[in-house]
């Protein structure tokens, strides 16, 4: 959570497995002991525990330290929100125009957009904006409910390809991120192939997939992060997260002048520091990567 502190359609399916199925190459060269010792001192200057996969989408090497372990997922959760809302789209169930009543009841903490539309509506285009660019929860809320719900969105990660990750609760409760708690948890690995799919992968049809990318380049949530190491040239669409127990999270995908996207899902726990400063630790893990594979 970021704060102050089927019938589905089988092409979903089907383009999801066919990416999931893609050959993984671990530990290349340039994911060698020098890389794996600087995303170290990352880990020990948080204090807690750092879970983080790379993928390098044109050679398929991957590098990940705890990548296979479950973490709070916190706001991360928006970026597949949206696709799942653009799915819906795809299928003549929703459209992008329609809108949604927002009431003051429905208002949560660290909504922006929807605190200013209470007691009016917005459209499902303008609070999927609001979700993923500035992590408005009421929005996310709204929207969770056109699609039945945590419950909904795990059935429709399913159908991308994600037998992992899981959403239990709404906002603001899914961003506790208390220590051993299985819900509302991913891994690093399991967030960054669904980010593949979805982004650059075929679980979206070209129309939906460039909307994703468009609402994901905007973000300014996550500026101080990855994006804050990335030089001249490079592009990102990332979606952040932040919750409790010294939670900070940052997926992204990183557009390079040369060379195919790298994809990163960065996850910060139990971390020590003061609320906010663990954030441009993910810098410190962009700039880590930009050296490796830039």
């Amino acid at each position: 959570m970021d704060r102050r502190t089927f019938l589905w359609a089988s092409g979903c399916a089907v383009a999801a497995t066919s990416v999931a199925a893609a050959p993984r190459k671990t530990a290349p060269a340039r994911f060698g002991p020098d890389f794996r010792n600087a995303i170290l001192a990352v880990e020990r200057a948080s204090g807690g525990k750092l879970g983080l996969a790379v993928i390098d989408t044109g050679s398929g090497e991957r590098f990940g330290l705890h990548a296979d372990q479950r973490f709070p997922m916190c706001s991360t959760f928006k970026l597949a929100l949206g696709a799942a809302i653009l799915k819906q789209v795809e299928a003549k169930r929703e459209t992008l125009a329609r809108r949604i009543p927002v009431a003051a009841a429905d208002i949560v903490s660290n909504s922006p957009f929807s605190e200013k539309r209470a007691g009016g509506s917005a459209s499902v285009g303008e609070l999927c904006h609001a979700t993923i660019t500035v992590s408005d929860n009421t929005a996310a809320n709204l929207l969770l409910r056109t699609i039945g719900g945590p419950a909904g969105f795990t059935r429709r990660l399913r159908a991308f390809g994600d037998p992992v990750t899981r959403l239990d609760r709404w906002e603001t409760a899914m961003g506790e991120g208390a220590p051993g708690d299985m819900r509302d948890t991913t891994t690093p690995d399991a967030m960054a192939d669904l980010a593949r799919r979805l982004v650059l992968g075929g679980a979206l049809a070209p129309t939906s997939r460039a909307q994703l990318i468009a609402w994901l380049k905007a973000t300014r949530t996550g500026l101080n992060g990855i994006r804050a190491a990335l030089p001249e040239g490079w592009q990102a669409g990332d979606k952040t997260g932040t919750g409790g127990h010294g939670t900070d999270n940052q997926v992204a995908v990183l557009w390079r002048p040369r060379g195919a996207p790298l994809v990163v899902a960065s996850y910060f726990t139990g971390s020590t520091l003061p609320q906010g400063q663990t954030r441009p630790l993910h810098a410190q893990v962009g700039r880590a990567i930009v050296a490796a594979l830039g």
